[in-house]
């Protein structure tokens, strides 16, 4: 089955890209405290799927399934897989807490960049309006070939 993938390439803070992870991995069984905690992020050593957190000060607080969390400060930057291979993210500290994310996502894991704040609205809206273009040139082309 043939997944469309698309291009990301956007600014966005550091909570944001974190919040997109626990949207996309633990939800469901992330404790309350860790979730409300800023510093908390989850990891996942497994392949494929894998998920790290590169920070100059991170301690091991507790693994929950296949996700460890970790307290982490001075996040520089962090390594997102999906479990299907589909989506490859990564998020670099440009300055502080805010960062860029970088790499390719499946059209689903739009949804949860939207829902977490990485993408806005905006940025969704302009990249259909993008592909519906496309499409539009493309048959166009067919027609007068």
């Amino acid at each position: 089955m043939f997944t469309q993938m698309v291009a990301i390439d956007a600014a966005c803070s550091l909570e944001s890209f974190r919040k997109f992870v626990i949207l996309s991995t633990c939800n469901s069984f992330i404790p309350e405290s860790y979730l409300e905690d800023y510093e908390v992020f989850p990891e996942r050593e497994t392949t494929p799927g894998p998920i790290y957190v590169e920070a100059a000060d991170k301690v091991t607080l507790k693994k929950i399934r296949d996700m460890t969390f970790v307290n982490a400060k001075e996040v520089l930057g962090i390594i997102y897989s999906s479990k299907s291979g589909n989506t490859n993210l990564k998020w670099r500290q440009v300055r502080r807490n805010t960062g860029k994310v970088m790499g390719e996502a499946s059209t689903n894991t739009l949804v949860n960049l939207t829902e977490s704040g990485v993408l806005t609205p905006e940025w969704v809206q302009n990249y259909l309006r993008k592909k519906s273009e496309e499409k539009k040139e493309t048959k166009t082309d067919e027609l007068t070939n």
